[in-house]
């Protein structure tokens, strides 16, 4: 295939900055396409605490970006993505972005929210023009950049960068950037797009759907969650929208970035090991152990959690649970994230009650949670819904067999474990209840004690499957082909 030029824009890109599993697909996808040819640029915002930052230059020419009725200023700092040659170009403006949270602006009004991310799809197309590189497509990333399409198909059809296909990518469909319909001034995008089929949601100003619209291409994380978003249990509001846009809705599973996760040359493992020379994982579970302050025993069990401690990802049921689970079995638990106060309470709480057998870490630490994906022998995701989802890959990859409920991109990745053939690659369950949860960990507790040879192949089948970004950088291409054909037809 022929290179193509890409920009992705992001709030946020892993190691420079990370809140979720959305900042390591954009830099591993971007790695990934480059790899295969293409001119990839990133553009982010430089928030005050980025990590990796140091030797980025700042670029002479200020960027100049055209809001409605007044231009405001920023300056670009230029780094490379580390591992790779793909330039990363961040854009300091401190009113928007001098502090370091992503989603909370420094001012710590809900309403700048608005007025900051306007301001990062506005600055993806006058960063085009201002630095003369025209994108054949660029690709937004959740609702921050959800008014770069529609700019393009209103204040700019007409312009040079009017012709730029897009593609907007859904990593959380339940996020979706609501404000005041004052923004649509501060934006200076043209009074008609706000209707019910365009940036008009009951009233308000919606991010979100406005990029639906307006993008040439949707995707998903995965193709499973293409399915669910377009009903009424997973759509949260815009399911009909994004029916109406089904022929142009593509669900594209996430990879793994292979270079970080790989328990063969991880450092923050005390050993390697890899599925031929397995001994060193039992070093990790006894480093884990100790870490969490759990007895050392290697006989026992350990379910492991690296996540943000929000109920999406089903862990209050896993906190309605505990204390009957470490009454009923000989298991032990290790919690690492951040979130919810209930929840982070809660977790406190059970480490509290339960020492030796039950440990948390309330923040997070990636050191640590490398150790805790490969130090543990199960890994719990029971997500209400999940798009993708990268715990569980980075669980296999390591060995740490997954425990799961049936939705979005867990069941596009984890196979059930059949107790009468042997196959599968983790235990999965349908329902997103309390009972449900406990009698899958019982399940997997059970094959742990009783089948240990059935326990083991788990692990090692979870070892061998595939899971990089190759495959998906290939479907993205197609994707990236079929948005500059669609557009190229609109124009012609």
């Amino acid at each position: 295939m022929e290179p193509q030029r890409i920009l992705m824009v992001s709030p946020e890109v892993a190691p420079f900055k990370k809140v979720g599993g959305l900042a390591d697909v954009v830099a591993a996808l971007s790695k990934a396409l480059a790899a295969r040819g293409h001119d990839v640029r990133i553009l982010m915002p430089r928030y005050a605490d980025l990590t990796g930052f140091v030797g980025a230059q700042p670029l002479d020419a200020p960027l100049i970006v055209r809001l409605g009725g007044h231009e405001a200023y920023g300056r670009l700092w230029q780094h490379c993505l580390p591992g790779s040659e793909v330039p990363c170009y961040f854009i300091e403006h401190n009113q928007y972005f001098g502090g370091s949270s992503v989603y909370t602006a420094p001012s710590g009004i809900d309403q700048d929210n608005g007025k900051r991310f306007v301001f990062l799809s506005r600055a993806a197309i006058d960063f085009c023009e201002q630095t003369d590189w025209i994108p054949d497509v660029i690709h937004c990333h959740d609702w921050p950049c959800g008014l770069t399409p529609v700019y393009l198909n209103t204040t700019e059809a007409e312009r040079p960068m009017g012709r730029v296909a897009t593609v907007f990518t859904i990593h959380n469909l339940e996020h979706h950037g609501w404000f005041h319909r004052s923004l649509l001034q501060f934006s200076g995008l043209p009074d008609t797009v706000f209707r019910s089929d365009g940036l008009e949601s009951m009233g308000e100003f919606n991010m979100l759907k406005g990029g639906l619209y307006h993008a040439t291409k949707i995707t998903t994380v995965s193709p499973r969650y293409a399915a669910e978003v377009q009903t009424a249990d997973g759509g949260h509001g815009l399911n009909s929208l994004l029916r109406f846009r089904s022929s142009d809705l593509i669900g594209v599973l996430n990879g793994v970035d292979t270079e970080e996760w790989d328990p063969q040359t991880d450092p923050s493992l005390p050993q390697p090991y890899s599925a031929e020379n397995f001994a060193g994982k039992a070093a990790a579970k006894a480093a884990l152990q100790s870490a969490y302050g759990l007895e050392i025993r290697p006989d026992v069990p350990l379910f492991t959690v690296v996540s943000r401690l929000v109920n999406q990802k089903g862990l209050d049921l896993l906190a309605g649970i505990a204390d009957r689970l470490l009454a009923d079995m000989e298991i032990q638990i290790a919690v690492l994230g951040t979130g919810e106060p209930h929840l982070e309470a809660a977790f406190h709480q059970l480490t509290a009650r339960h020492p030796g057998r039950f440990g948390s870490y309330i923040g997070f630490d990636n050191e640590l949670a490398h150790l805790t994906i490969g130090g543990g022998d199960c890994f719990l995701m029971p997500s209400r819904f999940e798009p993708c989802g990268l715990g569980q890959m980075y669980a296999m990859i390591y060995g740490t067999v997954p425990v799961v409920r049936a939705t979005g991109g867990l069941i596009d990745t984890v196979s059930k474990y059949n107790e009468v053939t042997g196959s599968g690659t983790g235990f999965v369950f349908e329902h997103p209840t309390q009972e449900a949860l406990y009698y899958t960990i019982g399940w997997a507790c059970a094959t742990y004690y009783d089948r240990p040879a059935a326990f083991h192949q788990l692990q090692l089948r979870g070892m061998r499957g595939h899971y990089t970004w190759d495959g998906s950088a290939e479907k993205y291409e197609a994707v990236y082909s079929w948005a500059r054909q669609a557009r190229d037809g609109a124009f012609d």
